[in-house]
């Protein structure tokens, strides 16, 4: 064949095409899955035809409708149309075993048809007194076990009161009442730090528990030669032994106390010792004889705690005369030539040269270090939590109310200054120092100054840096008349004094400026009341004035003056009162008409007269009376004419 013919040959479409585009483009159908054909195979099962005869009958029908297949088998011919046919008669056999099952229970359940009963297994008879005799026998042996341990414990108890020695566990109950415990693998460790409360100082004040076994008998022997000195300790007796033995470190050992002196000129003005011993109730008899080791300990590194505390802050403070940390003492200077000197004093030795009482202790003081540092542990362990849950960790209630209530730069940065331990111990220092000048002043002025009379009431509600106290100055016999009151508040390095006219003066810390102004108060009061007085007694004053400026200079002050005329205009006091430096007064007086007045051409009327003559000084120390207003009493009442 010469000419060949091209011959396009296509697979049949297993598939059938769902789509056609508009290019010619045919998208098949894909095939069924797997699970597709046995869901589709599925759907074909009849569960209504259950009985033989339909399914022969099918047989017969599909036989007849294929001519050519008559001779298959029964068997092939259900197999190629039912291929589910075994799950059909296995789901048939479970449905009938099922409701058999059913029909069983429901029977049994109502015992009307049909009663259960198990089988009795053939067993060898016995006879009632062989298990009474058996059970008799374990009840015998078991009251055995428990006489025994019973016994036990009687010998035991009864031994421990003879050799009066305590038991182990109980001390060690007691000892876990009082302080903090753990068992660490096969011993038993304690904690006698300040962690818990918010501590942080690096030191361990861990200590172990162990049994004190060995020394049990030393103990019994030793305590029948030394009874009488264990009774004599402290005044109480204590437990000669115990079945404790508490293994302290060798830096926590012996007896510590920190001393706060402030020192002028080597001279002790305030004094005041810092230690856990004597607080909180004495426990140690009935507890035991470690209970008084683990204080001492636990005081200790309370004191090297708080040292150290004030020691970092010494050196980290910027003072203007700066601080001075010598091994165990630290010095800051509090005002000129006046040291507070903080130091540590630790003995490792039990000896009874214990430092003797002092009898200048400051209680407050020694309050404020010990609250201080119970502050620092409490800002330690409670933050500030914010508000709301999402705002930054950190500011405190203050600063969060800033925005609300419009607080200025001024009032924010005083939320940002914190004073440390040693800055506040030292302006407690300085207000004690401060506060003990002025007492001293005003003491002093008050036994110097008999007229008039000084009255200091001290504020008993007073804060650690600042006092209040209320002046009056009064005369015996004339309270009535006047009296002149003024309120100083004692601060760290100065004085705010408030008179009663509503003057405020500051005052530096120097003793001699309060003492001017008490005496310029006291010339101040005997004016005032002498104007008073003489108005009482219809005198008339002329003038008066608090700040004469006649005479020579007055080293304090300014001289005060007053001017009195009588009734009847014809005699006149002059009075002088200064600060030179005690209350000095002066007193002149005059008589109208003039005694050596005689008429000239110049002054030819005699009214002239009446001008008054030169003033004369009166001998004011040989007058009658107790008091300046006392003695003015007598010359005004002297000096006064009956006649009209």
């Amino acid at each position: 064949m010469s000419n060949s013919v091209n011959i396009s040959v296509e697979t049949t479409c297993e598939n059938q095409i769902r789509e056609i585009g508009y290019d010619g483009t045919e998208l098949y159908q894909p095939p069924p899955t797997l699970s597709e054909s046995l869901a589709k195979c599925a759907a074909r099962i009849d569960f209504s035809k259950t009985s033989l005869d339909d399914l022969k009958r099918e047989e017969k029908s599909a036989a007849a409708a294929a001519g050519d297949e008559d001779n298959k088998d029964a068997t092939q011919f259900q197999e190629s149309l039912w291929p589910w046919d075994a799950v059909r008669n296995k789901l048939k056999d479970a449905l009938t075993e099922i409701c058999v099952l059913s029909d069983v229970i429901s029977i049994a359940k109502d015992k009307r048809y049909l009663v259960l009963d198990p089988l009795l297994e053939e067993g060898d008879d016995t006879k009632p007194i062989v298990q009474v005799y058996s059970r008799k026998k374990a009840i015998s042996q078991a009251a055995q076990v428990l006489l025994g341990g019973a016994e036990r414990l009687r010998n035991a108890h009864s031994e421990q009161r003879s050799r009066n020695v305590s038991d182990f566990h109980i001390e060690l109950l007691r000892l876990r009442q009082n302080w903090r415990l753990k068992k660490v693998s096969n011993a038993i460790i304690g904690d006698l730090s300040y962690r818990t409360a918010g501590s942080k100082f690096g030191m361990s004040g861990t200590f172990e528990v162990t049994k004190a076994e060995e020394a049990l008998d030393d103990d019994t022997v030793s305590t029948s030669s030394s009874s009488s000195t264990a009774s004599g300790n402290n005044g109480m007796q204590l437990k000669a032994s115990s079945a404790l033995r508490v293994i302290v470190p060798a830096e926590l050992q012996g007896v510590a106390y920190i001393k706060v002196i402030t020192q002028k000129d080597q001279e002790d003005l305030c004094t005041a010792q810092v230690n856990l011993m004597g607080h909180g109730p004495n426990i140690t008899a009935q507890v035991g004889v470690w209970q008084k080791t683990l204080e001492f300990a636990q005081n200790v590194l309370f004191c090297k705690e708080l040292f150290a505390q004030l020691a970092r802050e010494a050196i980290q403070l910027q003072a203007p005369i700066p601080h001075v940390v010598i091994g165990n003492q630290i010095r800051a200077t509090l005002l000129p030539n006046i040291q507070l000197i903080i130091s540590l004093c630790h003995s490792t030795t039990f000896d009874s040269s214990l430092p003797a009482p002092i009898n200048d202790h400051d209680h407050v003081l020694e309050h404020s270090l010990h609250q201080l540092l119970r502050e620092v542990h409490y800002k330690n362990s409670h933050h500030p939590f914010p508000h709301p849950a999402s705002a930054p960790l950190g500011p405190t209630k203050k600063r969060m109310l800033a925005g609300p209530m419009a607080a200025d730069r001024e009032t924010l940065l005083d939320m940002t200054k914190t004073q440390t331990i040693l800055e506040q111990i030292i302006a407690q220092a300085q207000h004690i120092f401060m506060r003990k000048r002025t007492q001293y002043v005003l003491d002093t002025l008050a036994r110097d100054v008999k007229d008039p009379q000084i009255v200091s009431h001290w504020n008993a509600m007073n804060s650690p840096t600042m006092s209040c106290v209320k002046i009056n100055i009064v005369t015996h016999g004339y309270d009535a008349i006047g009296r002149t009151s003024l309120v100083i508040h004692v601060k760290e390095r100065s004085l705010k004094c408030i008179c009663r006219d509503g003057r405020v003066m500051r005052l530096s810390y120097e003793p001699q400026e309060l003492r001017d102004l008490i005496l310029c108060q006291i010339n101040s009061h005997q004016i005032s009341c002498l104007i008073s007085l003489a108005r009482c007694m219809a005198w008339t004053v002329l003038s008066n004035s608090n700040h004469l400026g006649i005479g020579k200079v007055e080293p304090l002050g300014n001289a005060s003056s007053c001017l009195l005329a009588s009734p009847n205009s014809d005699r006149m006091i002059a009075v002088q009162i200064r600060c030179d430096p005690q209350i000095d007064v002066k007193v002149y007086i005059a008589r109208s008409p003039r005694q050596d007045f005689f008429p000239s051409p110049l002054v030819p009327e005699k009214l002239w007269e009446n001008l008054g003559g030169n003033f004369k000084e009166v001998r004011f120390d040989k007058i009658e009376g107790k008091s300046f207003l006392n003695k003015m009493e007598f010359l005004m009442a002297s000096l006064t004419s009956n006649s009209a």
